[in-house]
C-alpha cells in the first residue's frame, strides 16, 4: 500500500514539463533503439552507471510478472517508444544484477522495489528522473531520447 501511495504521489505531483520536452525531441512513434546514460543511486552510493541501447519491449519480474513496457501504457504514446524501466531491464539484463517491481493495474505500470538488492523497504521507494527531471508518468510510460540521462534513485518519504 504504501508503494502504491509513493507512486500515485510521485506521478501526480512531478512536472508536467519533463514529458512534453521529450516528445520535442524525437519523431513520434519510433521504436529504434537509443543509447542513453543510466544511473542507479542507492542509499549508500552509486549501484549502477552506464550507457545502455533500449527500446519498448515487454519485462518481466518476479513479482510483477510481464508486462509492455513500451510506452503505449496509459495511452502516453500512441505506439512503441523507449522507456525507463525498459532501459533498467537491459541494464540489468546486459550487466547481470537483478531488478523487481511489483505491477499496479491502476497506474498500468511498475513499481520498481528493488535494485541489486537494494529495497525501498516501507522508507524509500526509487523515484525515476530523466534529464534531472522526475518522470510525470510511470517508467514504462515515458518516452526516452537518443542522449537521455535517465536515473532511478532511492528516495525517502
Amino acid at each position: 500500500m504504501i508503494t502504491a501511495t509513493a507512486l500515485g504521489l510521485a506521478l501526480a505531483t512531478a512536472p508536467v514539463t519533463a514529458h512534453a520536452h521529450a516528445h520535442a525531441q524525437s519523431p513520434e512513434g519510433t521504436n529504434a533503439r537509443v543509447k542513453v546514460t543510466l544511473t542507479v543511486q542507492g542509499p549508500d552510493g552509486l549501484l549502477f552507471r552506464g550507457k545502455i541501447r533500449t527500446h519498448g519491449h515487454e519485462v518481466t519480474t518476479p513479482t510483477g510478472g510481464t508486462h509492455r513496457c513500451d510506452g503505449t501504457k496509459g495511452g502516453a504514446n500512441p505506439s512503441a517508444v523507449p522507456t525507463p524501466t525498459a532501459a533498467l531491464d537491459d541494464a540489468a539484463r546486459k550487466r547481470h544484477f537483478t531488478w523487481d517491481g511489483t505491477w499496479y493495474a491502476s497506474f498500468d505500470d511498475f513499481s520498481v522495489d528493488t535494485i541489486k538488492n537494494v529495497s525501498g523497504g516501507g522508507a524509500a521507494y526509487w523515484n525515476i528522473s530523466v534529464n534531472g527531471t522526475s518522470t510525470p508518468v510511470g517508467g514504462c510510460q515515458f518516452k526516452l531520447n537518443a542522449g537521455d540521462r535517465v536515473a532511478f534513485t532511492w528516495t525517502a518519504f
